[in-house]
């Protein structure tokens, strides 16, 4: 058997729980997968994957902004009183 070495690291509760619970689906451990991604850096000769900042549409951009407009109170949100209600307002031929 290959020595082996121990790495400690530290992650968020909740990270470790959602890593744990999707590597448990695909029959993996912890271990096993950070041993593959390690091998692949190796074998990449660098992170085997990109990384960089997403890159959004115009459509997405203008949500975000009017999502954080209303979050500061620059736009008024609107609230309702019943799913009904709401899907009215959803259904209506009105533009707001």
């Amino acid at each position: 058997m290959a020595k082996t070495e121990t790495l400690h690291i530290r992650v968020e509760a909740d990270v470790k729980a959602g890593v744990e619970s999707t590597l448990k689906t695909l029959g993996l451990s912890t271990t096993e997968a950070i041993n593959i991604f390690l091998h692949q850096v190796i074998l990449a000769g660098g992170l085997p994957f990109e990384v960089k900042n997403p890159q959004y549409n115009a459509e997405t951009i203008a949500a975000i902004q009017e999502a954080r407009d209303i979050a500061v109170g620059k736009i008024p949100s609107k609230s309702y009183n019943s799913v009904a209600e709401l899907m009215e307002d959803l259904n209506s031929d009105d533009e707001d």
